[in-house]
């Protein structure tokens, strides 16, 4: 009897147990597998983040995969800059214009009309240009060369004659006939070739056309400029000064552009103001690395002046700005964790700054990949 009471009370649990089964298979109020599948995945404790105090945590490894680079600041003592709006010109040894000296059309020289970038030597006929001229001025001439012809032959016979008379007739008579020759034919030929003759355009220097302002057949005006030669490897850049007193002892300069910097030699500068400024003058220090410009191509130049500050000498791209658009630097506080100092600069050159203030001797501060931490977020 006993036996049987276990057995039954067995049976109704392994019942109970498959009725419940079913129940939760149907529609049972158990959501433990939705809640398991809604639960938020952990964070990677490896990945770069954002502390609370504004610092980024970044692991060794994703140091290396962001380039991270640090140096130990060090303070030193840096010249002065003083920033000009220039533009760059051709070097005035260097450079010239072609230019047209009367009204004519242009035809092709013995390589065809010159295009630009075109390389040429000094000397060399760029184009020619044939005079053009109205009809009555075409008629005028013609009629004067008419007459030359007239008085030149009237003087070869009247030689003609006075050469066989010689020994009677003064030689000096004979000379001043073929003298008088002479000029009639010189002075016909120089009418003629005013009437029909074209004139060489020739570059004034050796280099590369840089502009072309013609086409075959065009017509031009004298004083038209028809092409421009500069030789790229001697180039200047003029920038303007609006005080007198920061144009005096200048020296070396740069101007940053997207492919390097340029380096710039100081010239002078002038002592006529143009346009309410003085003009100051530097030649481009040409190299394999010199970046390439094109003439009248706006740049942005640092100069250095003779005072001094001291500061701590940093890349441009070790600064970046904070949400409030202050200017950072990044500091290697720890193994894998960096901070934010809000710094002062001014400019060394176009690729560095110093630090005036807000960073300390010896600190390690980041001068690669300071902009990849200003995004860990």
């Amino acid at each position: 009897m006993k036996l049987h009471t276990v057995f039954a009370g067995l049976a109704v649990a392994i019942l109970s147990s498959a009725h419940g089964t079913f129940a939760l298979a149907h529609g049972g109020e158990d959501h433990s597998h939705e809640e398991t599948k809604a639960a938020p995945a952990a964070a990677d404790p490896s990945a770069p983040s954002r502390l609370a105090d504004g610092s980024v945590f970044v692991p060794k490894a994703s140091q290396r995969q962001l380039g991270i680079r640090t140096v130990a600041a060090a303070l030193g003592e840096h010249a002065e800059v003083i920033e000009f709006n220039g533009k760059v010109v051709a070097d005035p040894g260097a450079g010239g214009k072609v230019q047209a000296t009367q009204a004519g059309r242009v035809e092709a020289g013995p390589r065809g009309l010159a295009v630009l970038g075109q390389a040429v030597r000094k000397g060399d006929v760029l184009a020619y240009l044939q005079p053009v001229m109205s009809s009555v001025e075409r008629g005028s001439q013609l009629a004067q060369v008419a007459e030359l012809d007239a008085q030149h032959a009237i003087a070869v016979k009247r030689l003609a004659r006075l050469e066989q008379l010689e020994g009677v007739v003064p030689a000096r008579e004979i000379e001043a006939a073929r003298v008088e020759a002479g000029a009639f034919a010189a002075r016909k030929a120089a009418v003629a070739k005013g009437l029909s003759g074209r004139e060489a355009l020739v570059a004034p220097v050796a280099g590369v056309v840089a502009s072309a302002h013609v086409t075959l057949g065009e017509v031009v005006e004298a004083r038209d400029t028809l092409f421009e030669v500069v030789d790229p490897r001697r180039l200047a850049v003029e920038a303007l000064a609006y005080d007198a007193d920061t144009a005096a002892g200048l020296g070396e300069a740069t101007a940053a552009l997207p492919a390097g910097v340029l380096h710039l030699d100081y010239l002078g500068r002038g002592a006529t103001l143009r346009e309410g400024a003085l003009p100051v003058l530097f030649r481009v220090r040409a190299s394999k690395e010199t970046p390439t410009v094109a003439v009248g191509q706006p740049l942005k130049v640092l100069a250095k002046a003779a005072a001094k500050r001291s500061g701590v000498a940093v890349p441009v791209e070790a600064v970046t700005r904070n949400a409030a658009g202050e200017p950072v630097v990044w500091v290697h506080a720890d193994a894998e964790r960096f901070v934010p100092r809000k710094v002062t600069t001014v400019p060394v050159d176009a690729a560095t700054v110093a630090v005036t203030a807000g960073l300390a001797a010896a600190e390690r501060v980041v001068v690669k990949g300071a902009a990849s931490l200003a995004l860990v977020r």
